[in-house]
C-alpha cells in the first residue's frame, strides 16, 4: 500500500489499472463483435458460453476484473478530489483553462457517466447471471443452453431508450480514453521516441472501440 501514498504513486497504479481495463474492454469487444456475425449468434453462443462456464475465468479473472473496475473507480474520484484543491490555486494564478483540453478537465464526469453505464450493464447482463449460477446454482446455460446469450443480447437491445443509453455511455467512454489512454502512458513514463505512434494507437483505440459497440447496440436495435 505503500505505491498509494504518494501521488506519483497513486498515477502509477491508476495507470495500471487503466491499462488492464483496456485490455479486457478490447477482448469483450472482440466477443461482443461476432455477435453480428451472419451465422445468427452461433460463434458468439460459443464464445459467450466458455467465458461463462470456465472455471478460471469465473474463479480468478472475473475478481480480478471487479476488483479493477471498483479501484479504478475509487482511485480516480480520491485523485480528482485531490486535484480540486490544487486547482483552484492554480486557477487563481492563470487561465486553467488555457493549459488543459476539455477532457483533462472533465475526466470526472466521463467516469461518473461510464460508471452509471457500468451499473446499468451490470443489471442487465452480469446480475442475471450471478443470480442463475451462483445462486439458482443453474449451470446449465439456463432454458436453452449455451444458446441463450444471443436471444438474450438480442432482447436487451429492443428498447429504444436503453439503447439510448448505451450510445451515450459509449460516447463518454470514447472522450474519456482519448485523455486517459495517453495519460495511462505518462504516468508510467512512456515519453520516449514511441510517443507519436502511441498517440496515433491511442486514437484508433478511443474512438474505433467504442463506434464499435455502439454499432453492435444500433445493429441489433434494429435488426431484431
Amino acid at each position: 500500500m505503500g505505491l498509494l501514498k504518494s501521488s506519483i504513486g497513486r498515477k502509477f497504479a491508476m495507470a495500471l489499472s487503466a491499462f488492464f481495463l483496456m485490455f479486457f474492454l478490447l477482448q469483450h469487444f472482440a466477443i461482443n463483435i461476432t455477435s453480428i456475425f451472419p451465422d445468427n449468434g452461433a460463434t458468439f453462443n460459443k464464445l459467450s458460453h466458455f467465458m461463462g462456464t470456465n472455471a478460471l475465468v469465473q474463479y480468478v479473472m472475473q475478481p480480478v476484473l471487479i476488483f479493477g473496475v471498483v479501484f479504478h473507480f475509487v482511485m480516480g474520484f480520491v485523485l480528482e478530489a485531490k486535484n480540486w484543491s490544487a486547482r483552484k490555486v492554480s486557477y487563481a494564478k492563470n487561465n486553467g483553462a488555457a493549459n488543459s483540453t476539455w477532457m483533462s478537465r472533465n475526466m470526472i464526469w466521463s467516469g461518473a457517466a461510464i460508471l452509471a453505464f457500468v451499473v446499468l450493464h451490470f443489471i442487465d447482463f452480469w446480475f442475471p447471471e450471478i443470480n442463475t449460477k451462483f445462486i439458482q446454482g443453474d449451470w446449465s446455460g439456463l432454458h436453452d443452453g449455451e444458446f441463450r446469450y444471443f436471444h438474450e443480447l438480442q432482447h436487451k437491445f429492443l428498447s429504444p431508450i436503453r439503447v439510448g443509453a448505451y450510445v451515450v455511455a459509449f460516447v463518454f467512454l470514447a472522450m474519456h480514453l482519448l485523455h486517459g489512454f495517453n495519460s495511462a502512458f505518462q504516468s508510467v513514463g512512456a515519453n520516449n521516441k514511441y510517443t507519436k505512434g502511441l498517440k496515433t494507437f491511442s486514437k484508433i483505440y478511443a474512438i474505433g472501440i467504442p463506434v464499435g459497440f455502439i454499432i453492435i447496440a444500433l445493429f441489433h436495435h434494429f435488426n431484431h
